[in-house]
């Protein structure tokens, strides 16, 4: 469909190619070929021809019916044919009825066309016949030749065709993954508004680091975060501070535990919240993303509703949070689901990293970062 959408040229000249074999080889010369009816004398082949022209001869010697001998052989050169086939005939009685034919038609006979230089006229008896077979064997084979000859023509068209498309679509996919835009230098990590371990100890390696990005300049976010859940992480809750190219704040936004499952520890989470704080709205937007179990099970899903709209946890699924001057995309770069003999399938995560890309919208007062905007959104 994108490429139809793309390249709308290129898909009709692949659709024309395709109609094209399918309506002239499949149904024109296969299920449904020609038929010709209706044509007359002149559409023969030379040998059936000079059959009609001798039988007609043959059946005015019989009734002497000129009406009907005219009918039969006026108006396609039957007359002229009867002479040639006269001049190369050896029957005296087959010559006379086809030079009568000849007369009765044309009102002169055979006067004159000997000397015409009509090749049959200079023939040896025989060779008319002789002439007239090769000549019918070499139409055949024409015209047996011409449907191959055209549908090898097809077929190497669209063989060009899916070729050039089998290489457009390689280089876009090339193209896109060259120009695919990367990630800044990490700027220092981002501190969390709750401690990140129970008593502000130091997290070990193993636990999940959250970095944010510098933001790039033109079409990209102004503040990219990321953080990752581990497992074990019982207090896991980052927040993100969001700010333009002044070191103005423009609001916060973070990820945390919202639902757990079971009674173990460490916890088995089967949902997250992800939300947005904007300083010139008076909302805090949030949104629940759940393991496939949570999403699917009516009263789990109806006991987070309050929190915030549900999301079915995916890969690469990017979630979007909206509020009056800022937008945030949460895509989950990473997630897996853990396993316990006592707990559902794919109720609770292993692992779960999500990115977090803040834009300020275009002429809003998030953008400008000017003292006193947020101030009286919030008094409207």
């Amino acid at each position: 469909m994108d490429m139809i959408n793309k390249r709308p040229g290129l898909a009709a000249l692949v659709a024309f190619i395709a109609g094209l074999l399918i309506g002239l080889v499949v149904l024109g010369w296969w299920l449904f070929p020609v038929q010709f009816t209706g044509a007359d004398p002149a559409a023969l082949l030379p040998q059936y021809q000079a059959a009609y022209i001798r039988n007609a001869a043959e059946l005015y010697s019989f009734d002497n019916n000129q009406e009907k001998l005219r009918a039969t052989l006026s108006g396609w050169g039957g007359d002229a044919l009867a002479c040639e086939l006269a001049q190369a005939s050896v029957d005296a009685g087959d010559r006379a009825r086809l030079v009568a034919a000849a007369t009765i038609v044309n009102g002169q006979g055979c006067t004159g066309l000997a000397a015409s230089g009509d090749t049959a006229g200079t023939l040896a008896p025989g060779v008319v016949a002789t002439v007239a077979t090769d000549q019918a064997a070499a139409d055949t084979g024409s015209s047996n030749l011409l449907p191959l000859l055209l549908l090898g023509l097809l077929l190497f068209l669209l063989l060009l065709a899916i070729l050039y498309v089998w290489n457009r679509r390689r280089t876009l996919l090339e193209g896109g993954e060259a120009d695919a835009p990367e990630y800044g230098q990490p700027a220092p990590v981002a501190k969390s508004s709750r401690p990140s371990m129970p008593g502000g100890g130091v997290m070990p390696a193993a636990a999940p680091a959250t970095v944010a990005l510098a933001a790039e300049p033109m079409a990209v976010p102004i503040a990219r975060f990321r953080t990752a859940y581990t497992r074990g992480h019982d207090t896991y809750d980052d927040a993100f501070s969001i700010e333009n190219a002044n070191s103005d704040f423009l609001g916060e936004c973070g990820v945390g535990i919202s639902e757990t499952i079971g009674a173990t520890a460490p916890k088995n989470v089967t949902a997250f919240e992800v939300w947005l704080f904007d300083k010139n709205d008076i909302r805090t937007i949030t949104k629940v993303i759940m393991s496939d179990h949570a999403f699917f099970d009516d009263a789990l899903k109806a006991k987070l509703a309050p929190k915030g709209e549900p999301v079915l946890a995916r890969e690469s699924e990017t979630i979007v949070l909206e509020t009056a001057t800022l937008i945030i995309n949460a895509e989950i770069t990473e997630m897996d689901y853990g396993a316990a003999a006592d707990l559902p399938d794919a109720s609770y995560f292993e692992r779960f990293t999500i990115e977090l890309s803040a834009w300020a919208k275009e002429g809003d007062a998030a953008a400008t970062g000017k003292p006193g905007e947020g101030e009286d959104l919030l008094r409207y």
